[in-house]
């Protein structure tokens, strides 16, 4: 996957169990604490809004914005990050 981070990649590459958020792509320390403050601490707890988002990017890159104030680029990548594990995984 050219353009991917090593982030990226180790993500996806296998199941998410008990990640930190903070180890979904596009979430550094920062974003990590906000979404923790709002009780999304692991990974799969932000995977479980994006399935109740219906898998729908737009809805899922705005939401980033208000939970965490993420940037277009922080919640496009985190987006995809998800997107690729649950082509492979779901």
């Amino acid at each position: 996957m050219p353009g991917t981070t090593q982030k990226y990649r180790n993500f996806v590459a296998e199941p998410m169990g008990e990640k930190a958020v903070t180890e979904l792509a596009g979430i550094g320390e920062t974003l990590g604490k906000r979404l923790t403050d709002a009780g999304f601490d692991k990974a799969y707890v932000v995977l479980g809004q994006y399935l109740v988002l219906k898998k729908d990017e737009e809805l899922f890159k705005e939401w980033m914005k208000e939970t965490c104030n993420a940037s277009s680029k922080q919640a496009k990548d985190c987006y995809s990050c998800l997107n690729d594990w649950c082509e492979e995984f779901l």
